[in-house]
């Protein structure tokens, strides 16, 4: 017999580590080069943007999961705050996210070891990464849990000595290399060199390679202490994300021209190779392929939890609830989550140079469609506050934007095609009743209304009536 209760192996060190190492990956080692490209030095002011959005966001979200820590976190808490379908809107456009970007990094680490070995095909690596990767999810969340720990620190160290390396550079301390000072960041077309337009498209790129993050609230609920776990992980999670992210892009454009060759395709190769330092290049490539694999292994771990929640309230197959008995692990939902990644492996046998964008673009408005959904539900369940009309605010004109510009809208719409569709069966397997899409368009209103109160008022106030931190004022 097998249960469905998850195990509780997970330590307060592993948390952090897991939700760094879903986040820091793709988004950050490759997409940060698109962003690069499109907005030049100006991609400081793309990334301290959807910094602060993700501070915004992650307080929300860790507010509500500190009162209420489960395994579906921030779908559950729509679920709470705007019906069953909003539940599963959230959790499966999520799980979505995560499979795509489990897909995304193992063609990525696929290219890279491809370039060592070029004998072997690609696709043949992508299949390794994702058998080695689902087997470390079935083997037990503590194994997991130190793997992934150990993962992510390597990356951390590294990403430590690249802003090392950046400052010795500025400095002029390193041999032969005269500091360039503002050269390139001044210079090649100036730090606005698209304009703002380049920032708003560096914005894109900046919140995808933010995306990730959220797991550190879905990952507490197998901690022995949940409502500790997310407080700590929360706040650790968010200033060590915002140092590596804003430190790297700045050693980036300042050292490097930010139109110079190689850039847009590995930003951290070209700086490490503009050094000269012998076999440093390779070694940043191994740094990347590191970041990929954690963040495979931890997208695995967020999506098949994902999954087993989005089980419990009914929302997907029973058969995917399995839990097996020694590890305490939902083996169906971790395989059934690393599935996609094998499709991966058919894109890549026939579509080897278009895949990887493919799938970005798949999925790249999705992290928004989420973040807003956290956003609303904050504001429901905690009533009006300036934290959470900003967030909305700021979400709603990142969205407006990939709207009008052509390159983006392909991801909006593609995104909008998945909601839609969810919204849909939502409504058809309910009947038609209680809260569906139908009354999604009234939902919208309502927010939009106390959005517009939460400006004037003090966080915590909801009709008249003060709420304490972390309480709920809606029935559970």
């Amino acid at each position: 017999m097998t249960g469905r209760v998850l195990g509780a192996g997970l330590r307060q060190r592993h948390l952090a580590m897991i939700a760094l190492g879903g986040a820091i990956g793709a988004g950050l080692f490759v997409g940060s080069g698109f962003g690069i490209a499109a907005a030049g030095p100006g991609i400081l002011v793309s990334y301290v943007c959807a910094g602060v959005l993700t501070v915004l966001v992650m307080r929300m979200l860790g507010e509500m999961s500190a009162a209420h820590p489960v395994t579906g976190s921030f779908a559950e808490h729509a679920r709470r705050a705007f019906g069953p379908w909003a539940g599963l809107l959230t959790g499966w456009m999520y799980w979505a996210l995560l499979v795509v970007s489990v897909a995304a990094e193992a063609v990525g680490a696929a290219h890279i070891v491809g370039g060592w070995v070029p004998a072997v095909p690609g696709w043949v690596w992508v299949a390794v990464f994702m058998s080695l990767f689902t087997a470390s999810n079935l083997a037990g969340v503590r194994n997991f849990g130190e793997l992934e720990f150990w993962f992510a620190g390597l990356k951390i160290v590294a990403i430590a000595g690249f802003l090392v390396l950046g400052a010795v550079v500025l400095a002029g301390l390193l041999p032969g290399h005269p500091s360039p000072g503002t050269a390139h960041l001044l210079g090649d077309g100036g730090f606005l060199p698209h304009g703002w337009h380049g920032v708003a498209v560096g914005m894109v790129a900046a919140v995808f390679a933010f995306g990730g993050l959220e797991t550190v609230t879905i990952a507490a609920a197998e901690c022995d202490d949940p409502v500790r776990a997310v407080r700590n992980g929360v706040r650790a999670v968010m200033w060590r994300v915002a140092v590596c992210y804003l430190g790297s892009m700045a050693v980036i454009v300042t050292l490097v021209p930010w139109n110079a060759p190689g850039v847009a395709e590995g930003p951290y190769a070209a700086v490490v190779a503009s050094t000269g330092v012998p076999g440093a290049a390779d070694l940043m490539k191994a740094v990347v392929l590191v970041a990929l694999l954690s963040a495979m292994n931890a997208n695995v771990y967020g999506s098949s939890r994902m999954l087993f929640a989005l089980v419990g309230r009914g929302d997907a197959p029973r058969a995917l609830g399995r839990v097996s008995t020694g590890a305490g692990v939902p083996d169906t939902a971790v395989l059934a989550s690393a599935a996609f990644g094998f499709v991966s492996v058919v894109l890549s046998l026939l579509w080897p140079r278009t895949v990887f964008p493919f799938l970005l673009n798949s999925i790249g408005a999705a992290i928004l469609l989420v973040w807003a959904l956290i956003a609303a539900s904050h504001l429901r369940l905690h009533g009006p506050s300036v934290r959470a009309a900003l967030a909305l605010a700021g979400i709603g004109g990142v969205l407006l934007f990939m709207l009008g510009d052509p390159a983006s809208r392909i991801q909006l719409l593609t995104t909008g095609g998945w909601a839609a569709a969810l919204l849909l069966w939502a409504w058809s397997r309910r009947g038609g009743r209680a809260r569906t899409p139908g009354s999604a368009v009234a939902v919208a209103g309502e927010i939009a209304g106390e959005v517009g109160g939460g400006v004037g008022e003090s966080a915590g106030v909801r009709d008249g009536r003060r709420t304490e931190p972390g309480r709920d004022p809606l029935p559970s």
